[in-house]
């Protein structure tokens, strides 16, 4: 959780007077709001360090969600929503962006953040992809939309179902927009009982659970996407979803998972690059090879960054003709580095880690978008991936 003295440090005092304006929390009125911000923010910790219990949560919590939003895959996601993107082009930083569309777009700013939920969760554990018809309108009637909230009460046994629908996009590695429409789908689970202290004595009270599920269609090439808990659910929403809010039939189709081949590895490879994306040197510090001739034996290879030769040149001269890389195995985890060249004012160029296991394996979820999108990329481009 991010401080308040934090984020009252990296807010422009114009943006925190929006907020603390529209949270309903009276704050005094000799604040000099065109002060530097040296005095500005511990002025304003120690205020907040005053509040009531509850104006004070409420304040901590704000400041949470609008921090989280203010790193790049949060800023990706609030450009991907907004509606009026010029404003968000002329403000100073990513807090400031996070807090303007706080305050002054509250829905589109709850729909980034569910954006950026789907977007970590693709091609993960939780992801599912379906081939489904191009070009159909979203239904958001009434009774479209009830008719799909009835599917999922009935399917999960829940007695609340809220969707939230909405206009989004998302970039592509090669510099492309996909433009998506998204359903993100909150449900309650059953109750359980959970400790709370209530007027200082603790009590256990009944709590529903509240989960989240999300779907983005793209009308461009009929493509629907889950992010849900389980297998079960991904396939009722999407068919529910189809259905109900689409008017087609069920998807079947499933769409490939994306399969690495690391066969390129077992030989010196040159890692081509553009010199627009800054890339200074590629590095496999890692290879786990199997034996064809056995399944369950693994051999790993591995070098430090500091080390001056390649991973190849240190196998050929520890194993001489026993070389495991020469022939009669296969290359099934590598690890690289990316480094790129340092930009001015920085002391060190920044480095990316890559771990690519076969057959489906990749970390590249786990990255900001600029980073995903550079991985996808040369992924793609060193041979190492089949289908994206």
């Amino acid at each position: 959780m991010t401080s308040i003295a934090t984020f009252v440090r990296r807010t422009p005092s114009a943006r925190l007077r929006d907020y603390f304006c529209q949270s309903g929390i009276t704050l005094p009125a000799d604040i000099d709001w065109s002060g530097p911000p040296t005095e500005l923010a511990p002025a304003l910790t120690k205020l907040v360090e005053r509040f009531d219990e509850s104006a004070k949560t409420k304040v901590l919590n704000d400041t949470d969600r609008i921090s989280a939003m203010s790193d790049e895959p949060g800023q990706t996601a609030l450009y991907g929503v907004a509606r009026d993107r010029a404003t968000l082009d002329r403000l100073a930083n990513g807090h400031a962006r996070s807090a303007w569309m706080f305050v002054h777009e509250p829905d589109a700013f709850r729909h980034a953040e569910e954006a950026r939920y789907t977007d970590e969760h693709r091609r993960g554990r939780m992801w599912d992809g379906f081939v489904g018809q191009p070009g159909l309108p979203l239904r958001q009637s009434p009774e479209a939309m009830e008719r799909f909230k009835a599917a999922v009460r009935q399917h999960f046994r829940s007695q609340n179902v809220h969707v939230d629908i909405f206009a989004r996009e998302r970039g592509g590695f090669e510099g492309e927009t996909f433009r998506l429409t998204q359903a993100t789908v909150y449900r309650d689970g059953p109750a359980n009982d959970v400790p709370e202290f209530v007027n200082g004595r603790l009590a256990w009270r009944p709590r529903k659970p509240v989960y989240e599920a999300a779907l983005t269609y793209e009308a461009d090439t009929g493509v629907i996407e889950v992010v849900a808990r389980d297998r079960d659910s991904r396939e009722l929403l999407v068919h529910s979803f189809s259905e109900q809010l689409l008017g087609a039939g069920c998807a079947q189709e499933r769409l490939p998972f994306r399969e690495f081949n690391l066969d390129v590895l077992l030989q010196p490879y040159g890692f081509p690059t553009d010199p627009a994306d800054g890339i200074e040197s590629v590095q496999v510090t890692q290879l786990r090879l199997m034996p064809l001739d056995n399944a369950g034996e693994r051999v790993t290879l591995e070098c430090s960054r500091q080390t001056p030769h390649t991973i190849w040149d240190m196998a050929a001269q520890r194993f001489g003709s026993c070389d495991p890389l020469r022939g009669g195995w296969v290359v099934t985890k590598a690890k690289l580095v990316i480094r790129f060249r340092r930009q001015k004012g920085a002391r060190l160029g920044r480095t990316l880690p890559l771990t690519v296991t076969m057959p489906h394996g990749c970390d590249l979820k786990d990255r900001s978008p600029r980073e995903t999108m550079i991985g996808r990329k040369y992924l793609t481009r060193w041979q190492l991936v089949e289908h994206v």
